[in-house]
């Protein structure tokens, strides 16, 4: 009797956790000409053995296409993750049964077709659909939608991130570096809870650059997807030194604007909790007009989330500074009338204003600077799609074509005989398959 141990031991596992890890990479090759492999299920036994995989591997990098057939459920595994260990890309598994599970597990994406083979495929899938044809719709389309959607919500999340706690560090070097916040204790734990989370969400659940027609006619738009250009190290260090300049013009525009500043009335501003309702202010409003210029596909839910946000925030503001709340819990609400007093000044909301400006300007010159200057093969894809939009083609007109009888033939457009004589004639119908020793040959 076997021990419990290796009756619950799955190979797939046993072969993932065995195989050794090998630290580099196999560089990228150009298939050079026309070759494809067609490798069967005992050949690949001895293919995937240690000293002969990077031979399969290379060789099957060189062709146009590969096919492996006749394989075990293992084997299908081991393709995969042989492709994962040593290439840097993305693997897509698709499968209709229960033999394709395991490679569906071991790829980076899993595809599961719904058919007559059960529903395992598609229990153990990422993705699933009825037939083989959507799969051009998964990739070019709702893929690419989703690549884009969550490199945009990853910049921004790290954006916003950075400009709202960078700030203290520059408070620090004002408070004696005495671990004192610059926002109000209700503010920081809203930030990332309540005033910027539907805003995000509505960019990374409904956003659109361009419309499923022109995704599938322009496959070039996909690729900044195979080359993970839109985030990336490159892109992070950008939000980073984003985020950085952003947090400067938050502190010291603010800090500039009630430094020695008094009322009309002779009553001084320049204190802390006025200066945090500026920075929180200001804080909110760029972040919002930044999720704004980075949307490009509005809906009334898109508008919802990120002004309804916005309003929200200033509704949240003036109860939690009322008189009625600080009044009964002097202890948890200590900002009395602070919001009332601090927004009814004009020169705050020319900071805010002027803050969102010197925020702003960055990004729309680089939005505006990036396809002039350093432009990629989808930036003139989206010039052409955007040139076409404006400059549609005018509709075709739709003319009635009257016949004398009713034959039909080409003769109108052709300018000669065409073949609806032939066709009615019933010439072109399928023969009659002859009978059996029919034949005038002798044997």
């Amino acid at each position: 009797m076997k021990p419990q141990s290796l009756l619950e031991s799955d190979p797939i596992d046993d072969y993932l956790t065995t195989k050794p890890r090998i630290p580099f990479k196999i560089p990228e090759e150009v298939p050079s000409g026309n070759y494809g492999l067609v490798i069967n299920g005992y050949s690949l036994a001895h293919a995937l053995e240690g000293n002969l995989e990077l031979e399969l591997l290379q060789t099957a990098c060189m062709c146009k296409g590969v096919i492996c057939c006749r394989m075990t459920p293992l084997q299908k595994a081991q393709v995969v993750e042989l492709v994962k260990r040593y290439k840097k890309v993305v693997t897509l598994a698709i499968g209709d049964g229960a033999n394709d599970v395991s490679m569906i597990k071991a790829a980076h994406i899993g595809v599961g077709i719904s058919g007559q083979e059960g529903m395992q495929a598609m229990l153990n899938s990422d993705f699933a659909f009825s037939q083989f044809c959507y799969l051009q719709r998964l990739l070019l389309v709702h893929g690419r939608w989703s690549y884009n959607r969550m490199c945009k919500f990853l910049s921004y999340f790290f954006y916003k991130n950075f400009a709202f706690t960078l700030v203290h560090f520059w408070y620090a070097f004002y408070s004696g570096f005495s671990a004192q916040t610059v926002y109000d204790t209700w503010f920081i734990t809203f930030y990332n809870l309540v005033y910027t989370s539907l805003p995000v969400l509505g960019v990374s659940l409904f956003d659109q650059d361009v419309n499923e027609t022109w995704s599938l006619r322009f496959p070039e738009l996909y690729e900044p997807g195979q080359h993970n250009l839109y985030f990336n190290k490159k892109e992070f260090v950008k939000c980073l030194v984003h985020g950085i300049y952003s947090s400067l013009v938050l502190f010291f525009i603010p800090m500039g604007t009630i430094h020695n500043s008094v009322r009309t009335d002779g009553k001084e501003i320049s204190d802390y909790q006025s200066f945090s309702t500026i920075v929180q202010t200001s804080l909110l409003c760029v972040v919002t007009m930044q999720i704004a210029l980075e949307t490009t596909y509005w809906t009334m839910i898109s508008h919802i989330f990120t002004w309804g946000s916005l309003g929200f925030y200033f509704c949240i503001l003036f109860f939690l500074y009322s008189d009625g709340l600080c009044l009964m819990f002097p202890n948890v609400f200590q900002l009395l009338g602070v919001a009332r007093n601090t927004l009814d000044w004009p020169q705050v909301w020319l900071s805010v204003v002027l803050s969102m400006v010197l925020c702003m300007l960055p990004v729309i010159g680089y939005h505006f600077l990036k396809p002039l200057f350093w432009p990629v093969r989808v930036d003139k894809v989206i010039d052409r799609i955007h040139h076409c939009m404006s400059h549609p083609l005018p509709p075709r007109i739709r003319t009635r074509l009257k016949h004398a009888g009713s034959r039909r033939s080409a003769y109108a457009f052709s300018h000669k005989q065409g073949f609806g004589a032939l066709i009615t004639s019933g010439k072109t119908l399928k023969a009659k398959f002859p009978k059996k020793n029919s034949f005038p040959f002798k044997k």
